[in-house]
């Protein structure tokens, strides 16, 4: 998978691209993580991305010229193993779809992403109807640009391509996960006992099979209690 960032801030990806999972990805080819800065495409002595918005208003718009010629290159720059596949554009914005364990399972089908991380007060709506792009949120909260969002979604979606965890079952046990979208319950690990509190005997068992009774019992009761979406029936509970 190759996966394209548009910033204006490229150096906030340096330590988060080398660290962990996503710099052993990268130097075992699993993925290629490439950053482009949109001010490389402004025009002008000042190289000026941003402008006031027409009829009034607080805060500055990012110009469409730049971000629309830098992303047209990223496009156009297309290695021959992925000439044949069309460049899925992501736009990182508050209005867009809200980034799930199921979109990201989408996502991660995909051999090309690009992402396009916005600042100050957006995007000229100019981009949005040129590039089409696919609007992604991350939550119903404010940042100071589109840059965490990427990393998120890079995360998310690095961690499903096989080969980069390295137990290819720990995607699959994750919370949201699988067909019925739990969230996971409580685990535990060494010592046997902290300040009092022990470690469940059905886990010291060996019976793999009480194990995962148990630890779909507590999955369902850990999603009811998030308050989400149904998972079923009171009687699914213990």
């Amino acid at each position: 998978m190759r996966i394209d960032v548009v910033t204006l801030f490229p150096e906030m990806f340096q330590g988060f691209l080398e660290g962990s999972l996503l710099g052993a990805a990268q130097a075992a080819g699993l993925v290629d993580i490439r950053l482009t800065n949109i001010r490389d495409f402004a025009q002008g002595p000042h190289r000026q991305v941003d402008d006031k918005p027409y009829g009034g208003g607080p805060g500055m718009l990012l110009m469409p010229g730049p971000v629309v010629e830098c992303v047209e290159s990223v496009l156009a720059d297309a290695p021959p193993s992925l000439a044949a596949s069309k460049p899925h554009v992501l736009m990182l914005t508050p209005a867009g779809r809200p980034l799930t364990q199921e979109l990201v399972e989408e996502l991660a089908r995909h051999d090309r992403l690009v992402l396009l991380c916005g600042r100050y007060e957006g995007f000229d709506q100019r981009v949005t109807d040129t590039l089409k792009p696919e609007a992604i949120s991350i939550g119903d909260y404010v940042l100071s640009g589109g840059e965490v969002a990427a990393m998120v979604v890079i995360e998310a979606v690095t961690r499903l391509i096989p080969g980069v965890l390295g137990d290819a079952a720990s995607a699959d046990d994750d919370s949201f996960s699988g067909v019925d979208r739990l969230v996971e319950g409580p685990q535990y690990t060494r010592p046997r006992e902290f300040r009092g509190l022990r470690v469940p005997e059905v886990l010291l068992s060996g019976d793999h099979r009480r194990i995962a009774d148990w630890r779909r019992e507590q999955a369902l009761s850990a999603t009811q209690r998030r308050d989400r979406s149904p998972v079923g029936s009171d009687s699914d509970l213990p």
